[in-house]
């Protein structure tokens, strides 16, 4: 059975947004399911096994790899807990 998935961010460094595309093959190569390349920022978000962060991070041209946490919250109607 594969590992589940986990949402990530990752974080490009100044030295390589122009190269971003090439960034987002190396992250893609290393098993992550790339969704959005936000050059602009410097962001780079998709979807990896849990357990990837170290491989995501370890790719030349990465700063950090954080996972995407969700937070919900309770219907407006619902009762104080």
């Amino acid at each position: 059975m594969a590992p589940p998935l986990a949402k990530f961010s990752v974080t490009v460094d100044d030295g390589h947004l122009a190269e971003m595309d090439a960034v987002a093959r190396a992250l893609s190569a290393s098993g992550m399911r790339v969704e959005r390349v936000l050059g602009t920022l410097g962001l780079i978000t998709g979807q990896a096994p849990a357990d990837a962060r170290p491989t995501l991070l370890a790719i030349d041209g990465v700063t950090s790899v954080d996972e995407q946490l969700r937070v919900q919250l309770p219907p407006p109607d619902a009762p104080v807990q």
